[in-house]
């Protein structure tokens, strides 16, 4: 993760200008976007600082809401991991039939909310759902309930597990084989050799991916609430919901953003400290697919299962539900109005969030000072604040300091701002990184000014990475709920706004329309960020796809 911002792709060398000043129009755009992302921070030290900020984390009830998040992080991550990892060999090492099927519905799930898996697992296994109606005629009238723990480590797998199958994907197709041939040399079994050799070399992808799990689950409010399951980000909500409570907010938020900290700090010591990714073109040769021989059975049992609880299951559900609804006459209304919404503030957010990008990753590689190094540290730290924290930062300097912007789409778009910067930070240095300086260097030499030479040589240079970053931004906006559900107009619906007003009173078949739309909208661009990522020698694009 921490890595991959300066990693080389390709091989290019770099060698940043030190004796040139950046132009200052691109130096105040990068230090606004930078201020900007410091808004939420600002607003928690400022907000907790009105109340008893000890006494709120000495509560008992405290203590249990952050025990709660870090046991749900840790059987999410390992869900994930146990999920992605060996999807990930099969997709890429075995023989397994049909690998580049499996390798694109695995990526699937990341066009679905963590709430509409949680909304299917309700309808599929809940009380009264499809499989208590299934048994009902066999003397079952009640299942366990699978809200709680279970049922939202469930549903968060579902959402997560694709982050760490394509960064692990990414990193097998790095690694050149030659290195396992000479472990088999030396008397190594296979297993022997994938776990003394592949598996130190693929550490860094899984723990990056176990890293975006983790935070993915302490930012999630849909599939906890759903699933009831109390944790700090959904603790946060209902005391700023309940509008008397939100000293204490602020300090469950600072909380949550310490936890996040902490996460990015033991991420780093996990990966091995500094050690950074392979720059170059791709491994010397590929790897011969392992034959499985007595294994392909199993192999593809296991490949069906995680696809049809991860795809086919929610995907059945959410059908079965709207025809249920529909036969017993419930009243539908398709709505187009918060799917135009979604599309309009998910498309206008990734050329916003994606312009913002450019002159912070521009400054920190081509005018490489320690002031720019810092600007584009201080937006990879940006990361680590969940949306909740940012709409309540967001919230609270609207309606206090520039009530004209208050419940506008402006401030919302602010949010995804502060909200996705590093996203597409990430996909802006990646493009950069394989711009070679020499070309830029030569329009220079024919009198063009360093903007001049952004604009008409670096920038069409970027092209294909400023789309996929982009795209990685369009899809995390589209169903973003915390912060959309605070800062929204009144009266402005997205489609997650709606597919959560629906469940929050139980209309689970009328919430089935627009999930469905979500999923529908989304795949699009989900090929569109996956294409590269599932085909052969794509590795460098899965580490930027997985930020979605």
């Amino acid at each position: 993760m921490g890595s991959l911002p300066n990693a080389t792709a390709g091989g290019a060398s770099e060698r940043p200008s030190v004796a040139r000043r950046p132009p200052a129009l691109l130096a105040g755009i990068a230090i606004l976007s930078v201020a900007a992302l410091a808004l939420p921070l600002i607003y928690l030290v400022i907000r907790a600082g009105f109340g008893d900020a000890w006494a709120v984390v000495a509560r008992t009830a405290t203590l249990g809401l952050v025990l709660r998040t870090l046991l749900l992080t840790l059987t999410v991550g390992l869900g994930a991991v146990v999920i992605g990892v060996p999807m990930a060999w099969f997709v890429v090492r075995s023989d397994l039939p049909a690998r580049r099927l499996w390798a694109a519905l695995c990526c699937l799930p990341l066009a679905m909310p963590s709430f509409v898996a949680a909304l299917a697992l309700l309808g599929a296994f809940g009380p009264k759902g499809f499989l208590q109606q299934v048994l009902e005629p066999f003397g079952v009238d009640r299942l366990p309930d699978i809200r709680g723990l279970l049922g939202a480590t469930i549903a968060l797998v579902m959402a997560t597990g694709p982050y760490v199958f394509l960064l692990t994907v990414a990193a097998l197709r790095g690694i050149d084989p030659a290195l396992e041939d000479a472990a088999r040399g030396l008397g190594r079994g296979r297993f022997g050799a994938f776990v003394t050799v592949t598996l130190p070399q693929i550490r860094r992808a899984i723990v990056g991916g176990t890293l975006i799990a983790g935070l993915y689950v302490v930012s999630d409010l849909g599939a906890v609430s759903l699933m009831r399951y109390d944790t700090l980000t959904s603790a946060i909500f209902t005391r700023n919901q309940a509008s008397f409570d939100r000293s204490a907010a602020a300090v469950l938020g600072l909380l949550l953003v310490a936890l996040t900290v902490l996460f990015l700090v033991l991420e780093h010591h996990a990966r091995g400290g500094r050690a950074s990714y392979r720059s170059g073109p791709g491994s010397a040769r590929r790897a011969r697919p392992v034959a499985l021989g007595r294994a392909t059975a199993p192999a593809v049992a296991f490949a069906a299962t995680v696809t049809a609880a991860f795809v086919v299951v929610p995907v059945a559900v959410l059908v079965y539900w709207f025809q249920r609804a529909a036969r017993s006459g419930a009243d539908f209304d398709v709505p187009w109005q918060a799917a135009v919404n979604s599309l309009t503030l998910a498309l206008a957010s990734a050329v916003v969030v994606t312009a913002a990008a450019v002159p912070v990753a521009v400054l920190a590689r081509r005018f490489r000072r320690p002031w720019t190094v810092g600007l584009e540290r201080a937006a990879y730290s940006s990361n680590a604040l969940p949306g909740v924290v940012v709409g309540l930062a967001l919230v609270f300097f609207g309606a206090r300091y520039v009530p004209v912007l208050y419940q506008t789409v402006p401030l919302l778009l602010l949010a995804y701002l502060v909200r996705y910067f590093a996203q597409a930070l990430t996909g802006v240095d990646t493009a950069l990184a394989a711009v070679s300086p020499r070309a830029e260097e030569a329009a220079r030499g024919l009198g063009r000014s360093p903007l001049r030479v952004l604009a008409s040589v670096t920038l069409p240079m970027m092209r294909p990475g400023l789309i996929s970053g982009a795209t990685l931004v369009f899809l995390s906006v589209l169903k973003e709920l915390p912060a959309t559900l605070l800062l929204r107009p009144t009266g402005f619906d997205t489609l997650a706004t709606r597919v959560w007003a629906k469940t929050d009173v139980g209309k689970y078949g009328q919430a089935a329309v627009p999930a469905l739309m979500l999923i529908l909208i989304a795949l699009p661009f989900l090929y569109v960020a996956a294409r590269d990522g599932i085909g052969e020698g794509a590795e460098d694009s899965l580490p930027a796809v997985a930020a979605t």
